[in-house]
């Protein structure tokens, strides 16, 4: 499908579009890249959205002077800080309706049981962790809804993971990205980071598949 391919190439060129939006946007890139962190983040039937590769492609751009690299972290840090928030309170109201039904044509009630999954191994700190794992980050601070953790906890591991989450990726970003050897090579990178982050929820697939296989 022809969006499908424009995605792809979206993802792959994040820092060519970046540099586009900056010009033909100016401040109000800040506000668009919020949304978007928001959106990942905080909406559960916007898992797809750009995370990770998205971050280092922002800090591989503030390196040139296009983007004010505090500013986007403030600002970033907040959003996905913010999108969590939402997410738990989608959770709490309206999650235990979701686990009831079998089907759902909003969500993937398997992204639901892996995530939940991935709390009984990690615990509180999963939302901390679910941070670096693409779909289970978006579906975590709904879980944690779902499961009325205190939200004083919550909120402590939402910050912790959503401010390190935001600094970690665009520093690497502004640091790494306009390497000579990693500029001329983007896309690889993007593809790397994209395959480090969904590795953590490929093995876990697996595993949960093997165990569910009769001796």
């Amino acid at each position: 499908m022809e969006w499908i391919q424009q995605f792809i190439e979206l993802v792959l060129h994040l820092d060519e579009h970046l540099v586009a939006l900056v010009r033909d946007y100016g401040a109000w890139t800040y506000a668009i890249l919020c949304l978007i962190i928001f959106c990942e983040t905080g909406l559960v039937v916007t898992p797809f959205l750009p995370g990770d590769s998205l971050l280092f492609a922002v800090g591989a751009v503030a390196a040139t002077g296009a983007l004010d690299p505090q500013t986007v972290c403030l600002l970033l840090a907040i959003a996905a800080i913010s999108g969590d928030n939402v997410n738990y309170a989608a959770g709490y109201w309206i999650g235990p309706v979701v686990f009831s039904r079998e089907n759902s044509r909003l969500l993937n009630k398997q992204h639901l049981v892996r995530t939940h999954r991935f709390y009984e191994k990690y615990g509180a700190k999963a939302i901390i962790f679910a941070r670096y794992v693409p779909i289970v980050r978006t579906f975590a601070p709904f879980v944690a809804g779902v499961g009325r953790m205190a939200y004083s906890r919550f909120l402590t591991f939402s910050v912790a993971g959503g401010v390190t989450w935001i600094v970690l990726l665009v520093s690497a970003g502004y640091f790494f990205g306009n390497i000579p050897v990693v500029k001329d090579n983007f896309s690889i990178v993007i593809l790397a980071i994209i395959a480090i982050s969904v590795m953590p929820a490929v093995i876990e697939f697996w595993r949960a598949r093997s165990e569910a296989r009769p001796a």
